[in-house]
């Protein structure tokens, strides 16, 4: 049973009482742009963004990450935006409808996540997923963070409760 009371779900409305995904709706490069930069410097949908910067452009694609729970049967989910190399964003791009394109990528995290500081840069895999599902991000393990280590040894079941309720703007009891 789950101590999290129900919350209106910013995506569709509804009222719900499982678990959220921890969804950002853009990458933070493009939150900490101001409105007239936004307007006219960036593209940004619900699973692409690119920020023509003059001499430099940026491109981010929309992932999941799936955060171990060591004491209970539910995974916490994520929805992040890595950046990608124009190569490997082309690519993405171009194959983003066929069923079967399965390959990976190298990304950086482009979010920060609540109770980690900073977590931009952390390097990772993109992971095409078969059915057209969004790609599925894996940190480098060797990259020295707690969000990482978290990642790979797994969280507690009050941790990610805490997660949730900071995400989702509920206060603690």
């Amino acid at each position: 049973m789950s101590l999290l009371p129900t919350y209106i779900c910013p995506s569709c409305g509804e009222l719900h009482n499982d678990w959220p995904a921890l969804a950002f709706s853009s990458p933070l490069h493009c939150d900490e742009l101001n409105d007239h930069d936004k307007e006219n410097t960036a593209t940004l949908d619900s699973d692409f963004c690119v920020i023509e910067g003059g001499e430099t452009t940026d491109r981010f694609i929309r992932c999941t990450l799936s955060q171990k729970i060591n004491d209970h049967c539910e995974d916490l989910q994520y929805g992040l935006w890595v950046s990608l190399s124009e190569k490997s964003f082309q690519d993405y791009e171009d194959n983003y409808n066929p069923e079967n394109h399965e390959v990976s990528y190298f990304g950086w995290l482009c979010n920060n996540i609540p109770g980690y500081g900073s977590t931009l840069s952390i390097p990772t895999t993109v992971y095409t997923q078969k059915g057209n599902s969004r790609p599925e991000i894996v940190p480098h393990e060797d990259f020295d963070h707690a969000f990482v280590k978290d990642y790979y040894n797994g969280i507690s079941k009050d941790e990610a409760e805490k997660r949730i309720k900071e995400m989702i703007g509920l206060t603690s009891d």
